[in-house]
């Protein structure tokens, strides 16, 4: 059984062989972000795959939208776990805004 790792989380789970890593997410708890329900329109659902972890290759369809220059990238609704898999799933846009603006607060307390 292939194991796929989920960071920053640390959350790993244990999935059957070609279960997608956004199905993987969904069975760990892990949020990835989508608004397509995994049928790569929307384009949401990127995640940074390590090097050494064993996935599918891109299909022509997600190498067409996700281009030539995707540097790891993946869509998470399209590659599948063929073996151990570590996977970086990026922060939430809004959840960043909430954190850097909690940051900046902090900063600005320490002045008083």
């Amino acid at each position: 059984m292939p194991r796929v790792t989920f960071l920053p989380d640390g959350k790993t789970i244990d999935v059957r062989l070609g279960t997608t890593l956004l199905a993987a997410a969904r069975m760990a708890g892990v949020g990835v972000r989508t608004r397509c329900g995994g049928v790569m329109g929307c384009l949401m659902c990127k995640v940074s795959v390590r090097d050494g972890s064993a996935v599918s290759p891109p299909q022509e369809g997600e190498r067409r939208k996700m281009g030539a220059g995707a540097g790891g990238m993946r869509l998470s609704c399209q590659a599948k776990a063929l073996g151990d898999v570590t996977v970086e799933v990026p922060e939430d846009p809004l959840k960043a805004a909430v954190r850097k603006q909690l940051e900046r607060q902090k900063e600005d307390e320490d002045l008083w």
